[in-house]
This record gives C-alpha cells, sequence and structure tokens, in this order.
C-alpha cells in the first residue's frame, strides 16, 4: 500500500543545479589549485583595481567594475595590476614525513 506523500519527481530547475553543482569548477583539489595559482587558463582573479584592489578575471570585467564604480577617474589599461604577473605561485612546503588520515599525527 503505498501512502500519499509527495511524488519523487525531480524539476529540471534542480537536476539543472546539480549538473551545474558538480562540473563548475569552485576552486577546491588540484583544478583549484591550479587555478588559483593563474598558471593554467589564467586563473579566476587576474586583475586588480589599483583604486580599491577589487580583482576581476578579465579586462572587460575590469572596465565594466570601473565604469561602474569610478566613474569620475578616466579608464587606463596600463594602471591595472596583472596579479598573475606580480605574485608567483608559492613552492609547496615540505614538512616531512607522508600525510596520513585525519588524526594519525598525534603527539
Amino acid at each position: 500500500m503505498t501512502g500519499k506523500a509527495k511524488p519523487k519527481k525531480h524539476t529540471a530547475k534542480e537536476i539543472a543545479a546539480k549538473v551545474d553543482a558538480a562540473t563548475t569548477n569552485r576552486g577546491g583539489g588540484k583544478a583549484g589549485k591550479a587555478d588559483r595559482s593563474g598558471i593554467e587558463k589564467g586563473g579566476h582573479a587576474k586583475y586588480e583595481c589599483p583604486n580599491c584592489k577589487t580583482t576581476a578575471p578579465d579586462l572587460k570585467s575590469m572596465q565594466i567594475h570601473h565604469d561602474a564604480r569610478h566613474p569620475k577617474i578616466p579608464y587606463d589599461e596600463s594602471k591595472l595590476i596583472n596579479l598573475h604577473a606580480v605574485l608567483e605561485p608559492a613552492e609547496p612546503s615540505s614538512k616531512g614525513g607522508r600525510p596520513g588520515v585525519r588524526g594519525s599525527h598525534k603527539k
């Protein structure tokens, strides 16, 4: 005998949200580390606004930010700070030993 509960069907919006969450890079893991360092595909925060230090992934986004936030200051691409050219990817520090399971480094 079946109950009167709501039938278990998924909406197209819910399925699309799950697919988006599963396929979009949210910045974690090895792919996120490579993306943050800017080695592959330029990374997310490539340019920094010299006025307010806000970051943007490309020149078009930075121009939109500049026109919206700093309308009285003329836009000059040469003043933008390229974070990938300035910040070198940090070398991983070697703490010695292999990484273990959580709680295995008991003292």
